[in-house]
């Protein structure tokens, strides 16, 4: 991974912090009902106040197509970003022109300010550097803190670190540390856990990944798609049955590189995919026709605990089955809380992402545990891809 700065190289004392931040959170009736993107972002607003810095915060919310939207005001926003900072946040009611200029040259050493939403304009989706040199007429230095929006070419992830000096914040420093310490430069051997629905959606995952870990763990109705392109009978389960020659082949792929693919040897199966509905556990091959599978069974867990010994890092991007209903979600709870109990005592380096991940982790109640945790969702998936992200890219060829 190419080098940028962090917050370590800035001398940002009585300096304008243009700081872009994902505080994309969910709200309800104006308030917010999730703030863990606020949270996260905290600590580096924090350092840059401390520090002396005037802090220009920036960020998207929703998807108002380059027109201001009432109900998609970061106003609601600073009051909670205020509340988890414990200091006041001066809010401006456009991210650019007069409105921001007037509340970011009120601003004192220290201070904080959160500018109205970035997709108001439409210059901002397009990347527009127009756009991004009015952004960047309002702050002396430019921090980005939002690994989440890097897989965007906006002006504000963009256009606008080549217009001022840039570097990372702490929040995204910890990430491309954590990604470059899974994938990039990990301890050996390495597994990756991959589940979900669908290998439609995941084919440049895991081509990508066969070429990287030592194991790729299929689970989720990926696995049932594997299975079915071996020969195993599925029964009612979720099956792309037209994506057989690729599964196939990524098979084939995986053998000639040394890549073990790990599959189900259990499977709990039911009627239907229903709360309450009974459920048995048969071999993988003795899957009845009229049963769907729905989640792993004990020896697939078995199996999969002992290999997790074996392994120094693990990045997890899907659930091993249908996690939102119980008891479909005992095989990756059981899972997850291993490999949560290896990072423990020292003994694996986890990095998993993508939002039914995070859920499914949550319910698990192990996100802490992990040694990290991304809530970067797209961003998330195309680093593991091996896409170049765009916002991580401009952070990395930045000379100012």
């Amino acid at each position: 991974m190419a080098g940028f700065k962090t917050l370590d190289d800035l001398d940002v004392s009585g300096k304008r912090v243009l700081l872009r931040a994902d505080l994309n959170v969910p709200m309800e009736a104006g308030r917010v009902t999730d703030a863990t993107r606020i949270e996260r972002t905290v600590p580096t607003i924090r350092e840059l106040a401390e520090k002396g810095a005037k802090v220009v915060v920036l960020s998207h919310f929703g998807r108002p197509k380059g027109k201001p939207v009432a109900e998609m005001s970061l106003k609601p926003v600073a009051k909670a970003l205020s509340e988890a900072l414990g200091r006041p946040v001066d809010f401006a009611e456009d991210c650019i022109g007069s409105p921001a200029e007037k509340v970011v040259a009120g601003l004192e050493n220290g201070g904080v300010a959160l500018l109205e939403n970035l997709r108001f304009h439409a210059g901002e989706e397009k990347n527009d550097e127009g756009f991004a040199r009015s952004l960047a007429a309002l702050g002396d230095l430019y921090v980005n803190d939002a690994f989440s929006a890097a897989h965007r070419a906006h002006a504000s992830t963009e256009a606008i670190a080549r217009l001022l000096p840039a570097a990372a914040g702490r929040l995204m420093q910890a990430e491309l540390e954590a990604l470059e310490r899974a994938l990039e430069t990990p301890e050996h051997p390495v597994a990756a856990i991959v589940g979900g629905a669908k290998i439609s959606t995941k084919l440049d995952l895991l081509r990508n990944l066969i070429a990287r870990v030592d194991a790729l763990i299929i689970g989720g109705g990926m696995a049932n798609t594997f299975l079915h392109a071996l020969g195993v009978e599925v029964g009612k389960s979720l099956c792309e049955r037209d994506m057989a020659d690729t599964a196939h082949a990524i098979v084939e792929d995986a053998k000639r590189r040394g890549c073990e693919i790990v599959l189900p040897l259990d499977a709990v199966v039911a009627d239907k995919f229903a709360e309450g509905v009974e459920s048995t556990v048969v071999a993988v091959d003795a899957v009845p026709a009229d049963k769907m599978i729905l989640d792993v069974g004990p020896a697939s867990i078995s199996d999969l605990k002992e290999r997790l010994a074996a392994y120094r890092t693990l990045v997890w991007n899907g659930p091993l089955g249908a996690f939102e209903v119980a008891p479909f979600d005992e095989g990756t709870n059981a899972v997850a809380r291993e490999a949560a109990d290896l990072t423990r005592a020292g003994k694996l380096v986890t990095v998993a992402g993508g939002g039914d991940t995070v859920a499914a982790l949550g319910r698990a109640g192990v996100v802490e545990a992990f040694t990290y945790v991304s809530t970067a969702g797209g961003a998330f998936l195309e680093w593991l891809e091996g896409r170049t992200l765009p916002g991580v890219a401009a952070l990395s060829e930045a000379t100012g």
